[in-house]
């Protein structure tokens, strides 16, 4: 099995709030990230597929054309957008990373396994929200707590 990766960024604002709960507990919960008039990350992508390469180009995905769907499904909807309220994908989700990997991949796994070698699958998403804080998202591997 080979892993591919590509690496993109976008610019986004967003806040985290809970409709739900009130402004006690979302102010407790989420601290700076629950202020009213939003804040911003510099977000980095990774979208990762794994597969056998193929036989005749040697590619378990043209990155190229793994560029243009990340384009096309992440960095066009959200890049300099507010999360919560420009991105109709992402409609009533507390945009937190764990939840954008999420979104992120489900909007991503049908057009990238198109474009991959016969039986490549989209193997993760990664999104760093900062330098320090990443989230993953990885269906495939089984994890037991």
């Amino acid at each position: 099995m080979v892993f591919v990766t590509r690496k993109a960024h976008f610019n986004a604002a967003h806040r985290l709030h809970n409709p739900a709960k009130d402004d006690d507990w979302n102010a407790s919960t989420y601290g700076k990230c629950n202020y009213p008039n939003w804040h911003g990350h510099n977000y980095v992508i990774e979208v990762t597929v794994a597969g056998e390469p193929d036989p005749d180009t040697g590619y378990v995905i043209d990155l190229g054309m793994l560029m243009n769907v990340i384009e096309d499904k992440v960095l066009e909807p959200c890049d300099h957008r507010n999360l919560n309220t420009d991105v109709p994908f992402l409609s009533g989700i507390i945009p937190t990373s764990e939840n954008l990997v999420k979104v992120f991949y489900q909007e991503l796994q049908e057009s990238v396994e198109s474009i991959a070698a016969e039986g490549s699958v989209l193997y993760s998403v990664r999104l760093f929200e900062t330098e320090r804080n990443i989230a993953e998202y990885c269906p495939f591997r089984q994890i037991n707590i």
